[in-house]
């Protein structure tokens, strides 16, 4: 599928322009052109991004890979060539699930491709083109802006969400700590260093996009790429908190299942130490020697039963005294 949009300098907007009108579009350098391409074909990158726009070879084997890239920045001169990752929600955060989002920025064109059946920050910008007049008055550097910054904020409540999850399983882990609890503590921990990797280099990409000299980025539009930079370092921040948060839940978890065996141990110890005198005798009276003092005493049994309780009854007032329970 292909989406186009071209603002000309004067007029109005041109929206789904075929692939033939692509190339007057582009030769108009006071004009802005924006493509879209999404799930393309071979033959739609034939068209579009080899024979119109005339990419890099190596650009185009980029965005046709479907695996995982890290975030990178590429300049070919003309135009650069961005790799940045939108988060994909799925209602599972036992995995990192990412898409990438392809950008090529040039000096009247942006060109977006991806792979998904959807991405909510070009779904997002689309339709603001139509109520904000910035977006295209600004040039090509202004629309990318806008683009990465939608994908950004994609990242905060996603963010809000995991720092929810950590807190109710703190929170479960003091009343009931359970193995499904500490199975889901790992898996939270292992998804927030994956999406740590996620944001790191993409913070990278998005300073030197605020620092580097690219032609086709101004010096006022610099000054919006270093505000998608300081968001990325609060989600930064943000993501190390809840790391912190994951790794306090796991060693408040470890504490707890400590603290219930060693109750369980001291019930069971008083449990013996009190059983052990009571065996000991027990085991007296239990010798089957021929002269035995009690043998044919009638008050044996009786007495036997007294000793065991005052021997019980003696101990456990000496634990309690001692404030062992």
């Amino acid at each position: 599928m292909i989406r186009t949009i071209y603002f000309p300098k004067t007029g109005s907007p041109q929206s789904e322009l075929p692939v033939s009108a692509l190339r007057p579009a582009l030769a108009d350098p006071d004009g802005l052109l924006w493509v879209s391409l999404e799930q393309p074909t071979d033959d739609e990158y034939r068209q579009v991004l080899d024979n119109c726009f005339h990419f890099h070879p190596l650009a185009i084997e980029d965005c046709q890979t479907t695996g995982y890239q890290t975030p990178k920045i590429d300049d070919y001169g003309a135009y650069i060539f961005m790799v940045a990752l939108a988060i994909m929600p799925n209602g599972d955060r036992s995995q990192c699930h990412t898409e990438e989002l392809n950008i090529f920025l040039g000096e009247n064109f942006v060109v977006s491709v991806f792979h998904a059946k959807e991405m909510s920050p070009v779904d997002k910008l689309w339709r603001r083109l139509a109520r904000d007049e910035r977006l295209h008055n600004n040039g090509s550097d202004f629309l990318c802006h806008a683009l990465l910054d939608y994908l950004v904020d994609d990242y905060i409540p996603h963010l809000d969400a995991l720092e929810d999850e950590i807190e109710f399983l703190e929170d479960s882990v003091l009343k009931n700590p359970d193995p499904k609890t500490l199975a889901r503590i790992i898996e939270l921990k292992h998804y927030i260093m994956t999406l740590r990797r996620v944001i790191a280099p993409q913070r990278e990409m998005v300073n030197n996009l605020s620092r580097d000299d690219y032609p086709m980025i101004d010096r006022q539009s610099r000054i919006y790429f270093r505000d998608i930079y300081d968001h990325l370092v609060r989600i930064y921040e943000i993501i190390d908190v809840i790391r912190d948060m994951a790794t306090g839940t796991l060693e408040v978890y470890l504490n707890a299942t400590s603290v219930r065996l060693n109750e369980v141990m001291k019930a069971l110890t008083i449990v013996s130490t009190i059983f052990l005198p009571l065996s000991f005798v027990a085991g007296i009276y239990g010798m089957n020697f021929k002269f035995f003092p009690e043998i044919n005493w009638p008050l044996g049994y009786a007495f036997a039963w007294i000793i065991f309780i005052l021997i019980a009854a003696g101990m456990l007032t000496f634990f309690k005294l001692r404030k062992w329970f």
